[in-house]
C-alpha cells in the first residue's frame, strides 16, 4: 500500500492497516490539512519505506512537544509527519491511501481549537 504526494515524487510504502489513526482539530492541524481535522495513520518507523525528497517543517504542539511534517518540495503535499511525543512512530495523512479510509480515527482535541458562536 502506497501513500504519495500529488505529483508522485515523494512516497511512503505502508504495511497495511494502521495500529492508530488519530484525528486532531487544533488550529495548526487545520492549517496543515486545509480541513476541520488533520487525520494521520501512525506506524512504527521501521515498517515504512520512504522514497523521494521531502522538505521538513517543525512546530511546537499545545503540550510543548515538537511536531514535524515532511512534504513534497514540488507539489507541497504533506506525505508524513512525526511527533517528539512518539518518536518511533510516523504518521501518514489518512486520505492519501484508499485502504486507510476504511479505518475510523481516534479523536484528539487541542486547546487552541476554533471556537464558534
Amino acid at each position: 500500500m502506497r501513500a504519495q504526494c500529488q505529483c508522485g515524487q515523494l512516497t511512503v510504502e505502508l504495511p497495511g492497516p494502521s495500529p492508530a489513526v488519530v484525528a486532531c482539530h487544533c488550529i495548526a492541524c487545520q492549517r496543515r490539512s486545509g480541513s476541520p481535522f488533520g487525520v494521520l495513520a501512525y506506524y512504527p518507523e521501521e515498517l515504512l519505506a520512504v522514497a523521494g525528497e521531502g522538505k521538513r517543517f517543525e512546530r511546537a504542539t499545545d503540550e510543548g512537544n515538537r511536531f514535524e511534517t515532511v512534504f513534497c518540495p514540488e507539489c507541497g503535499s504533506t506525505v508524513y509527519a512525526r511527533t517528539a511525543k512518539h518518536p518511533s512512530m510516523i504518521g501518514s495523512p489518512w486520505a492519501l491511501s484508499p485502504i486507510l479510509l476504511s479505518q475510523l480515527p481516534f479523536a484528539l482535541f487541542g486547546r487552541n481549537r476554533c471556537i464558534t458562536g
